[in-house]
């Protein structure tokens, strides 16, 4: 449902999800703890979650990709 990225100087600190599999947003949150935004973007972006054509790591990327651009 929604997604909180904390970020200090492009290196992510802190990520919390609204919704989706608890075990494995707090696995995502925790991996990313401390990576640059842009190699997260690219280790998340395109992961779909079965038959749906998006994830909750997908939708992470598409977010700080989404703030960066601004």
């Amino acid at each position: 449902r929604s997604i909180v990225v904390e970020v200090e100087n492009k290196v992510i600190v802190n990520v919390s999800f609204v919704g989706g599999c608890s075990g494995n947003t707090q696995g995502v949150g925790a991996l990313l703890v401390g990576m640059n935004v842009d190699e997260a973007i690219r280790k998340l972006e395109g992961i779909k979650c079965g038959f749906k054509n998006t994830s909750c790591p997908n939708e992470l990327a598409k977010g700080i990709k989404d703030y960066y651009k601004k």
